[in-house]
């Protein structure tokens, strides 16, 4: 694919990506993806110490849809509680990005997983109430 085939929030996302590197005093981290052969893998790093995300950042190994829906993530997941964390849908992802080529949806999917994966940990940190 080339860029031009992409919306201008994908090359946006793409070439200026929100919050990437890690996050070093995460309360939670979820990765998702194949791994393998050169395909994708994104992992989120969230800091939600009362539950709701503060911060998020992410690393990516893939092509410009998957950095673009891992940087998109990041800034949809600020504010929002654990549970609408894990409420996230691959379709937001996807839709704050303008859509993606079908053949690159995956990428959304995985971002919205790790996101997931991130939460799911963060609450298994938490200490247990009462």
């Amino acid at each position: 694919m080339t860029m031009s085939e992409y919306t201008d929030a994908v090359r946006e996302h793409f070439a200026n990506p929100r919050n990437p590197g890690k996050l070093a005093d995460a309360t939670g981290n979820g990765q998702a993806g194949e791994g393998t052969g050169g395909d994708l893998m994104i992992q989120i790093g969230i800091r939600a110490p009362e539950g709701v995300v503060e911060e998020a950042r992410f690393r990516a190994f893939g092509c410009s849809a998957t950095i673009a829906s891992a940087s998109v993530t990041t800034e949809l997941l600020k504010g929002r509680s654990l549970e609408q964390v894990l409420a996230l849908e691959a379709e937001e992802v996807d839709a704050a990005l303008g859509g993606l080529p079908a053949c690159k949806r995956h990428c959304a999917a995985y971002a919205a997983e790790a996101a997931h994966a991130a939460a799911r940990d963060n609450l298994e940190r938490l200490p247990a109430s009462g």
